[in-house]
């Protein structure tokens, strides 16, 4: 990009939100298709936004806020603001330095990122750029020596924890890139499984399911995330349960931490909105336990509100991969510092000083 177009983009950009509207100019229409769209109807991804939009805030006055900060703690690790970077995967697709450039952006503002196991980076260079927070994001692999090996590499690195996706054991891309026809370009591979053994080859009978027989039968199962846990003393985080009767379940295993998630409307669809499942699954795990939540969330108002309604953190997945498509690690950067400062903003008008301060006591309900 030249100069002369760098500094149109720049003058473009005012809200965070930006970088998604300007991302269609330099990312191709199949690789678009596949980062935009969510699964089936795109039912999910569309209540993720709306559930953000119909929150109403309630501003207060007069309180002394020059003392404010964004500075909160999880798992007893400090962070300079409750803002992480989701765990994305194929970052290449967008920018040729990928994640890396994505961490530099997350050192750059303090920001904690979470790794994808299928990052198109080596998760040692990763974690060598960046010292702010960073956890792992882990997907279980067919054979355990594979995700072991994942996870010894993980903790030699230096991550911090790890986040165990479970709401995708097997998934499908949108609609949209089907009929594009998208396919992952070589560059954008998951450089981290490359050395794990081939998947063995499921040979099914004629009235098997490809779906029941064949791509589930690898899935991971309660035992998988107990082994797990017997297998590192890393703390780890399980992202995309939601159902009370699993999150029991997990409580009673002592996970560390739960991230709220519907995979960004590219799991199941029909789900609801994270926002809407956030303060039921508070109430359930209690004032202490750590809790992020992703889904929907393009601006620091939007982490505000997830925070009034019980969240610790929030972790932003889409807006993160525009904003490295317009200007890389700067973008990513300049992204997180507009999300920053607008939930700042909202902070300052709503007399919320601290991360502490911020409760459902802002939240506007009707005849309340």
């Amino acid at each position: 990009m030249s100069d002369i177009e760098q500094s149109k983009h720049n003058r473009a950009i005012i809200q965070a939100s930006d970088y998604a509207l300007l991302a269609n100019q330099v990312i191709d229409e199949k690789t678009d298709a596949y980062i935009a769209g969510g699964t089936g109807n795109e039912i999910t991804m569309r209540r993720n936004s709306d559930a953000f939009n119909a929150i109403e805030l309630r501003p207060r006055t007069l309180v002394d806020c020059t003392k404010g900060t964004t500075r909160t703690s999880i798992l007893n690790q400090a962070m300079r603001h409750p803002i992480m970077l989701a765990p994305v995967a194929a970052q290449r697709l967008v920018h040729a330095d990928g994640e890396i450039a994505t961490a530099q952006a997350a050192n750059a503002l303090d920001a904690g990122m979470i790794l994808s196991t299928l990052s198109s980076q080596l998760l040692e260079d990763v974690a060598s750029s960046t010292q702010s927070t960073k956890w792992f994001q882990l997907y279980f692999q067919s054979e355990q020596v594979d995700t072991l090996s994942l996870v010894r590499r993980a903790e030699v690195a230096g991550y911090q924890a790890l986040v165990v996706t479970l709401d995708t054991p097997i998934q499908s891309i949108s609609v949209g890139a089907q009929r594009l026809g998208f396919t992952l370009p070589d560059d954008a591979q998951p450089i981290n499984l490359k050395k794990h053994g081939a998947a063995s080859t499921v040979v099914l009978e004629a009235d098997d399911s490809i779906i029941f027989q064949g791509m589930m039968r690898e899935a991971p199962t309660w035992s998988d995330l107990t082994w797990l846990q017997a297998n590192t003393s890393l703390p780890i985080i399980v992202k995309g349960v939601v159902h009370p009767k699993d999150i029991d379940r997990l409580l009673d295993m002592h996970i560390n931490g739960l991230i709220i998630s519907n995979h960004g409307g590219r799991a199941l669809d029909s789900m609801p909105a994270t926002l809407d499942l956030l303060p039921t699954i508070r109430a359930q795990v209690g004032d202490d336990f750590p809790l992020l939540l992703d889904g929907g969330v393009t601006s620091g108002y939007d982490v505000f509100k997830a925070i009034a309604l019980g969240a610790n953190a929030v972790c932003i997945g889409r807006l993160q991969i525009y904003a490295l498509a317009v200007n890389g690690a700067q973008g990513v950067a300049h992204m997180l510092k507009l999300m920053r400062d607008e939930l700042e903003l909202c902070m300052a008008l709503t007399g919320c000083p601290t991360i502490a301060d911020i409760n459902q006591d802002v939240i506007y309900s009707q005849g309340k």
